[in-house]
């Protein structure tokens, strides 16, 4: 996986630097697609196009399936999974909260994952059976196991029953634990508990892409992952995430 890994480190960096060459720049901030809860730049599309040149270019055989639509070769074994921007409502507004994830299956087990945060040059990566690192620091899940410690992050998503049943438990949540963050990166939630700064995520319905490099970065670094796929959505899927020590209420 070491060649893999290279790859996918140098396409995250490179599209984190154009992500943050174009950071709060007006006139960059053209919107292709704006609902109630979400936006779709055109700087998700660039930023895709820069990183599947990066890896199809090295990896012409593989697939490559991100949010922002397919490439390569569909009949592979082997697909990358690609968020470009991981926290597009964040970046739209001027929020530094915000990451490209990259993540790298064989028959549909996840072998490595990158995760880039160019606001603070922060490089989670991770591959099986290797570990989990922060710029080359190997990682551990926290080891606290009391709910009033945690600290733990939810996501709404952006369907009304899905953010109805993300209400229910941020009430719920609020009660138990010492603090509920909602900071709206999936992929950096992830990496936050792989690197002990949370302890556990939570959200009702959310994308492969969103999830894919961090659940491998959580079960290398020692914790857990209970994703279940929604059975009408193939690529959806509700979370549980957690350090492994903490027993969380009820979530589906």
């Amino acid at each position: 996986m070491s060649e893999p890994l290279d790859i996918a480190i140098h396409a995250a960096k490179e599209a984190g630097a154009f992500l943050r060459e174009h950071f709060e720049n007006t006139e960059a901030l053209v919107v292709n697609e704006a609902s109630q809860h979400d936006i779709k730049l055109e700087l998700d599309v660039r930023s895709q196009t820069l990183i599947t040149e990066c890896l199809l270019g090295k990896f012409p055989d593989h697939a490559l399936y991100g949010e922002e639509g397919l490439a390569g070769n569909h009949d592979s074994p082997w697909q990358w999974i690609v968020d470009p921007i991981d926290g597009t409502v964040n970046y739209f507004y001027g929020i530094p909260h915000y990451c490209v994830s990259i993540a790298l299956r064989h028959e549909g087990v996840t072998q490595l994952g990158v995760i880039y945060d160019p606001s603070t040059d922060e490089l989670w990566t991770t591959a099986c059976g290797k570990g989990a690192f922060l710029n080359g620091r190997r990682l551990q899940v926290s080891d606290r196991g009391n709910l009033n410690e945690a600290v733990i992050t939810v996501g709404f998503s952006k369907t009304a029953a899905a953010m109805e049943q993300g209400v229910d438990r941020f009430q719920d949540l609020c009660k138990q634990v010492r603090k509920v963050r909602i900071m709206g990166s999936a992929a950096l939630g992830l990496a936050y508990i792989a690197t002990g700064r949370l302890d556990a995520y939570l959200e009702g319905f959310i994308s492969l892409w969103d999830i894919a490099a961090g659940v491998l970065m959580i079960e290398e670094a020692g914790g857990v992952v209970d994703a279940r796929n929604l059975d009408n959505s193939p690529d959806k899927f509700s979370i549980c995430a957690s350090n492994g020590h903490l027993t969380l209420p009820a979530w589906d």
